[in-house]
């Protein structure tokens, strides 16, 4: 998708009013930046391959899909159900909760289902709730959850669309968990964008696995959200978070340790179209405010004394701690910071394979996702950026002691010791894009 679209000069203009100039002359630096990489293409599964997935289905779990809809246009509508019916995974319900004033999308649920069935001739398991009144996308949304027979529920938007495979995927993933003897309580997909009419699809937001620390600055899970129905029915959404709801709801189930697994794959699309979020986020500004309260909120039940920002970017924050990250958070052994440079950012986080994140990108350009401007979890990190914990430095004094003068792939392989050691003690390690220190201070400073 061309980078001068209409959507886009509308996002810069409502990034410059809010930023300033200078920050929205970088900005549009890294948009062009960006526009250089390959372009992305979205290959639907081949129809051989779903018709495997079909004849060889996972262990039997049964999804619920919940949709909200108000005034739901037709076509979106139509859409929508053709996604479900399209499902390679044939054990699902759509239950589709309807506030509008209108018999427009209990009409057009009636007429697509009269000419759509199953290949043995059965209906589709589609069901419409007409609801009494208008309470909001939280309330609505919880009616259908109620409604729900599933054994985990998922999320989607009324104007969105699963692709083919999407409830196959979850179901394998589940079923790989528990052959691990392990208990997928949330699972979530990649996903991408895509035009009014769904032809063209553009933006994927290939995503981290499970990350507490990144989840506070940004809801990166976002589509395709799957959840246990026990503690989706437990947790529901609440009203006071209204726009922000479903971000609400991940970080209360991280809060209440629910396993979350990543399904690598774009499972979901985001249709763009005037009035949504993913085309024009100053439609919901107000979603913005309440997802910032919601990271107040996780912090404050956690007992941390915080304060929650709003970064240059709609929807993303940043958690200022009131008093010194180490002294409030017994878990977290170290906080790392970029190493200094003046043309680029030296992140010093590296991913599993020892390539450093965010290698090569310019000083004040905010990566994908603007995820080099976000507090996240890290793997491992070089010391020298590093604020350590003093009772692990203490203990781990002699092996650091043998970075002093090092050069720098031993200094790499130190860094990644003490790392993994630290992880395997139970500790976690922030990194912190505003954490700032002097390399040759390092053992100064614990």
């Amino acid at each position: 998708m061309a980078i001068w679209n209409v959507t886009n000069l509308k996002k810069t203009w409502y990034y410059l009013k809010k930023n300033g100039i200078k920050a929205a002359c970088l900005a549009i630096e890294e948009r062009i930046w960006e526009s250089r990489k390959p372009s992305y293409v979205y290959r639907s599964v081949p129809e051989e391959t779903l018709q495997k997935q079909r004849r060889n289905p996972p262990s039997a779990v049964r999804f619920s899909v919940v949709v909200p809809a108000f005034e739901t246009r037709e076509a979106h509508l139509c859409a929508l159900l053709d996604s479900l019916a399209a499902q390679s995974y044939e054990s699902w319900e759509l239950i589709l909760a309807d506030a509008s004033t209108s018999a427009r999308v209990e009409k057009t649920v009636a007429q697509w289902k009269a000419g759509h069935k199953r290949a043995d001739g059965t209906e589709f398991a589609v069901r419409y709730v007409r609801l009494s009144q208008n309470d909001g996308i939280a309330g609505n949304t919880n009616a259908g959850i109620d409604c729900a027979q599933g054994d985990y529920i998922g999320l989607l938007d009324h104007d969105d669309l699963l692709t083919p495979d999407a409830l196959y995927e979850m179901a394998e993933a589940i079923e790989k968990e528990k052959k691990k003897g392990k208990q997928p309580q949330a699972l979530y997909s990649d996903e991408d964008k895509c035009d009014d009419e769904a032809t063209a699809f553009y933006e994927p937001h290939r995503k981290k696995d499970f990350d507490a620390e990144l989840l506070l600055s940004n809801n990166y899970i976002c589509h395709f959200l799957v959840m246990e129905s026990g503690l989706m029915k437990a947790l529901k959404l609440r009203r006071e978070f209204e726009g922000a709801q479903d971000y609400d709801l991940v970080l209360r189930a991280a809060g209440a340790g629910a396993h979350f697994v990543h399904v690598g794959r774009v499972l979901y699309h985001w249709r763009c179209h005037g009035g949504s979020t993913a085309s024009n986020p100053q439609s919901k500004v107000y979603a913005y405010e309440a997802g910032r309260r919601a990271v107040e909120d996780y912090c404050r039940l956690a007992g941390w004394r915080v304060r929650v920002l709003p970064l240059k970017h709609l929807g993303f924050y940043r958690v200022d701690y009131e008093e010194d990250i180490l002294q409030q958070r017994p878990e977290v052994g170290a906080v790392s910071g970029p190493l200094p440079d003046k043309r680029r950012l030296v992140s010093g986080m590296y991913d599993e394979a020892g390539d450093m994140l965010y290698e090569g990108l310019k000083k004040g350009f905010s990566g994908p996702m603007h995820t080099a401007a976000l507090q996240q979890e890290a793997g491992w990190a070089d010391l020298r950026g590093m604020r350590v914990r003093r009772e692990l430095f203490v203990a781990y004094r002699e092996a650091l002691g043998r970075i002093a003068g090092a050069n720098e792939d031993r200094i790499r392989r130190e860094s990644k010791a003490f790392c993994e050691w630290m992880r395997e003690q139970g500790y976690r390690i922030v990194w912190d894009p505003q954490e700032k220190r002097d390399p040759a201070a390092f053992g100064r400073r614990f």
